[in-house]
């Protein structure tokens, strides 16, 4: 999943996509994700609830 996202992901990357991608549990999405904002992978974007997207972080 982590490929797609570098190899320019279209839209916004949000918990729902990457479960059904991966195809897996929304938490497991989740946790996934917020494992790869902990490591400074991927950033939370503006806005939240459940709207909530998340783009790679800058450098």
């Amino acid at each position: 999943m982590l490929n797609r996202v570098l190899d320019g992901f279209e839209g916004k990357l949000t918990s729902s996509k990457w479960a059904a991608i991966v195809k897996c549990s929304p938490d497991t999405a989740l946790r996934d994700i917020l494992d790869l904002v902990d490591q400074g992978i991927l950033a939370k974007d503006k806005g939240g609830g459940r709207s909530t997207s998340y783009s790679l972080a800058s450098s």
